[in-house]
């Protein structure tokens, strides 16, 4: 397998390029002295590559944890090095357009204070947010308040249904994400050289105030140019790409050119491996074809919302093609074998780049990988089942692992040729097996002992930052060492962001069926400041939204939606208007189960 040079030290120029000042010392910390960002914990990364890590990962970190104000080109500046992502600002005539503020009002206040230390106090006279992801728009209080935007009139620009997919990504399933989350960013690991030196598209994600103003000026079509404080931006809309609602966006006047997040210098997620949507390669590739085909020509600087900007013309051209050739081989690829026979794990193991594509940094699987994205395209196209029909009705993890363990003769049997293999190094075998014998006995501590280390090991050696996270922090769990550090991503203003039929949706999934299967319920919602009348009945339990059209019900309630969510949060309907039973909304809500936000992963 062909690898990139080292001696290349393109990226790290491009990278320190247009340096202006950082933040001294680069941590930030919330109203409360909590501190929700430490970029100075990295600092363990200007040395030499350790053994207990990839180098092509280390040199990765290295370069994700510059921080500071840089020039992007005349009257762009970025901040990066104060969130997972980066926060862009464009200088108007009258102020600055900020692009993307990060993920906590904390830092985005900070990093645009950095810029003003530098460039003055001008005021933000526009907000884009480029997609619909959190670290793309959390941050937006800390640079201006929804008050003092409706006052001045500031346009919040972006892709059309941003709002929608902005807050519904995480409903659904939101706690299972969040979960996972924490896995996948290496949350609680200690930074260090055998901890969390990243996730590969940057640091790790701010832990401070969520926020979201919603847009006012929607993006809807491929072409659409807008002059946002004398500044001239034409629009590329890119659904189903790296976020379902997200858009690239070209300034003509400066030549140059932002990606938003759908080319980095990382091979990206098709299948985030905390859960999602599978994302279409193919509409990727198409959409970056199209990129290239309606602003390459024009730029002379590329920049986008994580990593270091590409400089150059060709560079950025080539640099986009080349982004463009990796998904549309591994969708291409991973279909042709498909029709071959092969299963999703098959393709994974078999598949192998192009030596161009595998000697270009910005093609390493650092945060999405060759092997879960081929997996992604497969579940994608053919779903779970990959046709074996041992595979169709197997038993649920403890019970075949019960059976498994027996069947190798007993857990210490099991252990002892894991040992071996072990020292061997076939780690991969050794994780399949003890798993077995942790499954059917999780307090079996040398197998629990033995599965760490080989996650442990596994963590080290892999590229792929998320992998490394999930494998490290699995082996802390299994150790119990790991501190109870929960991602919070809730926040009134993204709970006022949903709908009244997101808002019973999310009540819906919570409904416990078994329980609820002889319950009959139907409550009339009536929304005064929406205008809107919603029946939600419960019957065969289903959770039902529907319009009314008599007075059946068992409940009425009059109330705005802020009273809506006050009511679901607490339980409560007090101090509402009510006709009709208020036991109704009880016996809902006692047929509700609870949302479990730390349930097991590595353990049954």
């Amino acid at each position: 397998m062909a690898m990139p040079s080292f001696d290349d030290r393109t990226d790290f120029e491009e990278a320190d390029r247009g340096f202006v000042g950082a933040l001294e010392p680069g941590v930030v910390t919330g109203a409360d002295g909590r501190e929700v960002w430490n970029n100075d914990q990295y600092a363990f990364l200007g040395g030499d590559c350790p053994d207990t890590a990839n180098p092509s990962l280390w040199r990765q970190g290295r370069l994700c944890a510059k921080q500071g104000l840089y020039e992007v080109t005349d009257g762009i500046y970025q901040v990066r090095g104060l969130d997972l992502s980066n926060m862009s600002l464009v200088e108007g005539e009258r102020g600055v357009i900020v692009i993307d503020p990060l993920i906590s009002t904390e830092v985005a206040a900070a990093a645009l204070a950095l810029y003003r230390r530098h460039r003055g106090d001008r005021p933000v006279t526009a907000v884009i947010y480029t997609h619909s992801h959190a670290d793309h728009f959390g941050g937006v209080g800390g640079v201006i308040s929804r008050e003092d935007a409706e006052a001045r009139g500031v346009p919040v620009i972006a892709p059309s249904g941003f709002l929608e997919h902005a807050v519904s990504e995480n409903v659904y399933a939101g706690a299972a994400m969040t979960r996972r989350a924490e896995f996948m960013y290496g949350v609680g690991l200690p930074r260090a050289a055998d901890g969390q030196i990243g996730c590969g598209l940057g640091m790790a994600m701010s832990t401070g105030s969520v926020s979201l103003i919603p847009p006012t000026l929607d993006v809807t079509r491929t072409g659409q140019e807008e002059t946002v404080d004398g500044v001239r931006i034409v629009f590329q809309i890119t659904p189903g790409t790296e976020a379902p609602s997200e858009m690239n966006f070209s300034f003509p006047d400066r030549n140059a050119l932002c990606m938003a997040e759908n080319a980095t210098h990382n091979l990206h997620n098709l299948l985030t491996l905390r859960g999602a949507v599978v994302r279409n390669p193919h509409t990727w590739a198409h959409y970056l074809t199209e990129a290239i085909e309606l602003f390459a020509g024009e730029a002379d600087v590329l920049f986008a919302s994580h990593h270091w900007p590409t400089f150059g013309r060709a560079r950025l051209t080539r640099f986009l093609g080349e982004q463009r050739d990796l998904y549309a081989y591994l969708h291409d690829q991973t279909l042709r074998m498909i029709n071959q026979g092969y299963t999703g794990a098959e393709i994974a193991e078999a598949i192998e780049l192009p030596p161009a594509l595998e000697r270009a940094w910005h093609a390493r699987g650092y945060y999405g990988s060759v092997s879960h994205n081929v997996k992604a395209i497969y579940q994608h196209y053919m779903g779970w089942f990959d046709g074996n029909p041992a595979h169709l009705w197997q038993h649920p993890p403890t019970e075949s692992a019960a059976r498994y363990v027996d069947f190798m003769g007993g857990a210490d049997a099991v252990l002892d040729k894991a040992r071996a293999s072990f020292d061997q190094g076939d780690l991969r075998w050794v994780a399949e097996v003890v798993n077995h014998v942790v499954f059917a006995d999780p307090a079996n501590k040398p197998a629990r002992d033995l599965l760490a280390d080989t996650y442990e090991r596994l963590g080290y050696g892999a590229e792929n930052g998320t992998w490394r996270n999930f494998f490290l922090r699995g082996a802390a769990e299994l150790r119990g060492g790991t501190p109870p550090e929960t991602i919070n991503m809730s926040n009134p203003e993204l709970s006022m962001a949903l709908s009244p039929d997101q808002i019973f949706d999310s009540i819906a999934v919570r409904v416990d069926g078994p329980k609820a299967w002889n319950a009959s319920v139907a409550i009339d919602w009536h929304l005064t400041d929406l205008g809107r009348r919603i029946r939600t009945g419960l019957s065969n339990g289903v959770l039902v939204q529907t319009t009314p059209h008599d007075d059946t019900a068992d409940l009425s309630v009059t109330l705005t939606k802020p009273q809506l969510l006050k009511a679901i949060a607490t339980a409560d309907l007090g101090g509402l208007t009510t006709a009709g039973d208020p036991a109704a909304f009880t016996r809902i809500v006692g047929l509700l189960a609870p949302v479990e936000r730390d349930f097991a992963i590595v353990t049954p």
